[in-house]
């Protein structure tokens, strides 16, 4: 491989020993040899840089910081990145080991895409293979699609160009010789925020190819608190976009409430909060009724089993949430 197909993969990890040793080979047994792991040390404490110092591979590099959070994790790792491709990897995912091979192809063959991404297999915490999968939009996306469906799906998905990143690139506000790209203040809905913003501000192209690239662990657990904080997360994420894109939130942002209060109710369900799902599902029906004709069987799957949370048993209700909607939060 040429120096110029080097990838930089950036990999946050912060109290993840159960997962990372998986997440670290999945990625020293890529096709694509010619990478650099950036290990970015979150300042965690359950042993997990034990794990990723027994690896001896040259091409893995650990940075270490105070804890930032995973956005400031990935900013720095993507400080310390030297290839013109920036992977990205949740330490607790995986990816298939043609993932760098494929992407890479694609953003050379494309040189008017930014961000090349694929779909995503579920997996559980034990990593065992779950019901459903993200297939997402793979062409033709627009900010508009962004904003409304996250095609990109999650963090470990996409392979970034880095020149189209660093059109994002801003000071952080209290360490101005920092520089950011995600935004650290947010907790929650960083990806988001940061896809819409490089769509929708820099008119940079996002583009998926074929294939359930990454594997994309789901751990049990979660209240019902969590599903508001991140609804709240996703709307200042929104919020911030009035800011540079006016127009098109105001003709989407009623459609991409809806979707995002559909996706919260699954959740709701899943996690057994009947009466949160039935309350969702209603808030998301009246905040776009369009939805129903645009995504019927969805919209109606979520509806129905919301509406026969009120009726029938919880272990029955379970079962049948399991089987139509699967066992993660997929919109």
């Amino acid at each position: 491989m040429h120096t110029s197909s080097l990838i930089s993969v950036v990999m946050p990890v912060y109290n993840v020993a159960p997962y990372v040793g998986e997440a670290i080979r999945s990625v020293l047994a890529q096709t694509h040899e010619h990478f650099e792991l950036i290990i970015v040390d979150d300042g965690g404490t359950d042993g997990s840089m034990e794990i990723v110092r027994g690896f001896a591979d040259e091409r893995i590099r650990i940075i270490s910081q105070l804890n930032r959070g995973l956005a400031g994790a990935r900013n720095t790792g993507i400080a310390y990145a030297r290839g013109p491709y920036i992977a990205l990897l949740d330490s607790d995912d995986r990816w298939h080991p043609d993932k760098l091979t494929l992407h890479a192809i694609h953003l050379r063959k494309n040189p008017h895409i930014d961000v090349s991404y694929s779909g995503s297999r579920l997996i559980d915490a034990d990593g065992g293979p779950l019901a459903v999968a993200m297939r997402p939009r793979l062409g033709g996306v627009t900010a508009a699609h962004i904003l409304k469906r996250n095609p990109v799906g999650n963090g470990s998905a996409p392979v970034i160009r880095r020149t189209a990143l660093d059109l994002a690139v801003f000071p952080h506000p209290d360490e101005p010789d920092r520089a950011c790209w995600f935004d650290e203040s947010f907790r929650q809905s960083e990806d988001i925020e940061m896809w819409l913003r490089m769509a929708a501000k820099h008119g940079c192209q996002f583009e998926g190819i074929d294939g359930l690239l990454t594997e994309y662990r789901i751990i049990g657990g979660g209240l019902s608190a969590n599903i508001v904080r991140q609804y709240e997360s996703w709307q200042r994420a929104i919020d911030k976009a009035e800011a540079y894109a006016p127009v098109l939130l105001q003709r989407h942002r009623a459609a991409a409430e809806a979707y995002q209060l559909r996706y919260l109710a699954r959740r709701a369900i899943q996690l057994g909060d009947y009466a949160f799902a039935r309350s969702l599902t209603v808030q998301a029906l009246r905040r776009y009724p369009l939805m129903l004709l645009q995504e019927p069987r969805k919209s109606l799957v979520t509806a129905a089993a919301a509406i026969a949370s009120a009726i029938l048993p919880a272990p029955m209700l379970g079962q049948i949430a399991r089987r139509q909607l699967g066992k993660a939060g997929v919109a």
